[in-house]
């Protein structure tokens, strides 16, 4: 079991790489040994691109081998013709014997059909092998499929006694209370999902880029809740350097090339009736980066999975307060002369 566990932290490894570039699809890794000795390996990189199992096999020189061979990979090999073939029939052409699988695939396509298909040809299954780290790779992926809604990660940054943005910005410039360090993980979280959520106040008091320009990778989906339209068409978020979609309750509106607007009413229902639409578009993942009300309405309604609060040491002498959260925290960061807090909810 050591042994298994040893190759399954590697198939972690590999499937890390494809954090932000793989979605709507899982994170995957896989490994090929033979005799003691990895032969092949490789990760799931882009959707409709060879999955995980694919690029391990590609990857061995002497396929004579794979008869004599264990694959290993962290999620359940796929069964279903989706738009690449089923994982599960090639490691069955290839005659690999022995199966190792870190969790199940929850995901109603697969859910078991995979290992059954597996077991069925005569393959040596083996499961949950580091199942808890297994899922907590996927946590985007089995959020959407399992609660029909995106992986939501609240962020905020607030000064050391609680606020989180100045009263009035005259300058529509975005404020930064972060250290340089700390913008730029925020940056690379960026990177990691899908889609970043901020309401009205904040484009108008901060004009922001909601991009990750400090950080190599995709730039997420920009999503803005406007509710009378308000926001000009000159500001950032309007630009054409990433999608944007604006929910909004007027009517008078007009979809351009990159800015596509959605109507919805802002009534007690409005951020299940947002996460419902956003699950409808596919989207698996979402970062919400303020205001305070729109961060207030998320926790208040319990739609959140992960918060992560960087606190800076200054002070400011008034502001906007931060959200009303009092949970506790299970990591903490030091970045230089900031502090990353990290919140899960396990409810």
């Amino acid at each position: 079991m050591i042994e298994h566990e040893i190759y399954m932290k590697r198939c972690l490894q590999l499937a890390k790489n494809g954090l932000g570039t793989t979605y709507p699809n899982p994170l995957v890794g896989s490994v090929i040994v033979h005799n003691g000795k990895i032969i092949g390996e490789g990760w799931h990189k882009k959707a409709g691109e060879p999955h995980a199992e694919v690029n391990a096999i590609n990857s061995v020189k002497n396929k004579e081998l794979l008869a004599e061979s264990t694959i290993y990979v962290n999620l359940e090999p796929c069964s279903h013709f989706g738009k690449t073939p089923p994982c599960a029939n090639l490691i069955i052409e290839h005659k690999i014997p022995k199966v190792v699988i870190g969790c199940i695939d929850s995901y109603s396509e697969v859910a078991g059909k995979g290992i059954e298909k597996l077991t069925n040809a005569g393959c040596k299954v083996t499961l949950n092998v580091l199942e808890k780290e297994c899922l907590e790779i996927n946590k985007r992926f089995f959020t959407f499929h399992n609660k029909k809604r995106p992986y939501i990660i609240l962020k905020w940054a607030e000064t050391a006694d609680g606020f989180i943005a100045p009263l009035q910005n005259e300058t529509k410039t975005s404020i930064t209370i972060s250290n340089q360090y700390s913008r730029q993980l925020v940056h690379k979280y960026r990177t990691e999902e899908q889609a970043i959520l901020v309401g009205t106040n904040t484009v108008l008091n901060d004009n922001p880029n909601l991009d990750a320009r400090d950080w190599f990778g995709q730039h997420p989906t920009r999503i803005v809740l406007d509710r009378t339209n308000k926001i000009p068409v000159d500001f950032h978020v309007k630009n054409k350097k990433n999608p944007t979609i604006i929910f909004t309750e007027e009517e008078n509106y007009v979809n351009s090339e990159n800015c596509i607007y959605e109507f919805s009413i802002f009534d007690t229902l409005f951020i299940s009736n947002i996460l419902k639409n956003l699950y409808e578009k596919n989207i698996q993942s979402i970062i919400i980066e303020g205001g305070s009300i729109t961060l207030q309405q998320f926790i208040d309604s319990n739609l959140w999975d992960e918060a992560r609060v960087f606190i800076s040491e200054n002070n400011s002498i008034e502001g906007v307060k931060k959200p009303v959260f009092n949970f506790d925290t299970n990591q903490t960061v030091k970045i230089k002369n900031n502090q990353l807090k990290i919140y899960t909810n396990y409810d």
